[in-house]
């Protein structure tokens, strides 16, 4: 079969380099140099203020096309998917006239998880695919990523150039007229095709006949698919938070809240409950027994399989630095070895892309597949622990107990009103320098901003659960310190 050819939108950093980020031994914190739109997960903000506005969506759809069409001569095609909040016809609208300004065809899919954009901008060998979402964020936010013709986020260099090109008079120059003036469709089928998807990544021989799950769509973008893909394999599915009405997606739902799954979990002797969140890229999920399995536990059981069966390449696992040493220790004791990357699962793909790893995550329940999806995707990793479940004919509970034992770990967050650079925090540094030495090595301390919002999160793994309380709080502490001192 013929190599697809490279589009403008997919640069070969994608693949041969992971994202560099700037560290220490006490903070994480990835290098945004020549960024200001785009984050860590693309542009996030308060739906119709700066950033987030209808004008600056407008611009984005304009340069998307502009780059994606350079060195064709037939019309570039742009997938467009959003979740359930109000403000997403907004930017759905916004987005479309400007790629039509430029001559794209856009093909809009309506409320769909944001790996199911990745998937269809592959399949339907689109030229760029747009996700109109804030993940797990309140329903007053919003925001937008961009996926390249290969189904992966695009790397740095090309997001710093469709900045550049917005800010720039370049695309006031290059409008169309006449008939070359684009056009936009309704995918009628996208549900259904990303539903068909999900299925085929668990295995033919196996079937949910006779299993019980509860799947809390948090009232998000997976709302119908989620339900259908775990009905139509055979599961008793109890579905919550699928009543979006614009304004109620991820409150009191989903991921951020499993507290109603795991209440429906015991009250109907479910096997599982699986949480996502708003674009349902992520997932946490919920033993008979009404416990939380995270992320790391998800990795760890999966990948000691994987480890076993002699298909996990090179015996590693990506993850980030937020990741519980206990995942690092039970993969070692099976011969086994972690690969850490900053936070973000964009980090997470790249380095598993640049090393030739197929397995790895965050233990906020971003997992990916490599064999089966481009990026995180909660339905499908749910599929792939069921899998497990059944193969080995075992309670979640048993697997995940048995997977790892996990290293006390204390995460306090506080937001401010301003970001400071974390080498400019001297009192911050300082307090976690101090941290560290006291650790003496049995644990970790990690301080890094929010990829989103101007939130500082301490994240300090111990032995002595009240002792790295204690840290978490004084290095908060010195972070106000260095907020209120600065100019």
């Amino acid at each position: 079969m013929a190599e697809r050819p490279r589009n403008a939108l997919t640069s070969p950093a994608a693949v041969t380099h992971p994202r560099r980020r700037k560290t220490d031994a006490n903070t994480s914190e990835p290098a945004q140099k020549g960024r200001r739109l785009f984050g860590t997960d693309g542009v996030r903000g308060a739906a119709n203020e700066p950033p987030m506005t209808p004008e600056m969506a407008l611009r984005m759809g304009r340069a998307i096309t502009y780059v994606a069409k350079r060195g064709k001569s037939r019309q570039v095609r742009v997938v467009i998917g959003k979740d359930t909040r109000l403000s997403g016809y907004m930017f759905e609208t916004a987005l479309a006239s400007g790629i039509c300004a430029m001559g794209g065809r856009v093909m809009l899919s309506g409320p769909i998880p944001t790996p199911a954009v990745a998937q269809l901008t592959q399949s339907m060998r689109a030229d760029a695919g747009v996700v109109i979402s804030a993940s797990h964020n309140p329903y007053g936010d919003n925001g937008i990523k961009i996926f390249g013709p290969d189904g992966f986020k695009l790397p740095d260099a090309d997001e710093e150039e469709i900045e550049r090109l917005m800010e720039s008079s370049t695309l006031d120059h290059a409008r169309v007229t006449g008939s070359a003036i684009g056009s936009a469709v309704k995918l009628e089928d996208a549900r259904g095709r990303y539903v068909v998807f999900c299925k085929n990544t668990f295995p033919a021989r196996l079937t949910l006949d006779g299993i019980r799950v509860v799947v809390d769509a948090a009232h998000g973008a997976a709302y119908r698919v989620a339900p259908a893909v775990f009905g139509e394999l055979g599961a008793d599915v109890i579905a919550l938070g699928v009543k979006p009405n614009g304004r109620n997606i991820n409150r009191d739902a989903g991921a951020l809240h499993p507290e109603h799954v795991i209440t429906e979990v015991l009250r109907r002797q479910a096997a599982l409950g699986i949480a996502l969140d708003g674009d349902a890229d992520r997932v946490i999920m919920i033993d008979e027994r009404g416990k939380v399995v995270d992320g790391d536990a998800i990795m760890a059981l999966c990948a000691l399989r994987m480890l076993r069966n002699g298909k996990l390449p090179k015996r590693t696992v990506v993850t980030t630095v937020m990741s519980n040493l206990g995942l690092e220790r039970a993969l070692a004791a099976e011969g086994g070895s972690v690969v850490r990357t900053a936070v973000g699962d964009r980090y997470v793909v790249e380095a598993m892309r640049a090393g030739g790893f197929s397995f790895g995550g965050e233990q906020s329940g971003h997992l990916i597949f490599l064999d089966h999806a481009t990026t995180g995707d909660g339905i499908v990793a749910a599929l792939q622990v069921l899998a497990v479940m059944i193969e080995e004919g075992k309670p979640l509970s048993e697997l995940a107990s048995a997977a790892m034992q996990r290293v006390p770990q204390v995460l306090e967050n506080a937001t401010f009103p301003r970001r400071l650079p974390l080498e400019a925090m001297k009192a911050t540094l300082a307090a976690a320098g101090r941290v560290e030495q006291e650790l003496l090595g049995k644990g970790r301390i990690l301080v890094r901003w929010s990829g989103t919002e101007p939130k500082l999160r301490v994240m300090v793994e111990g032995e002595d659960e009240e002792a790295i309380a204690a840290f978490a709080k004084e290095v908060l502490e010195a972070a106000r310190q260095d907020v209120a001192a600065a100019p």
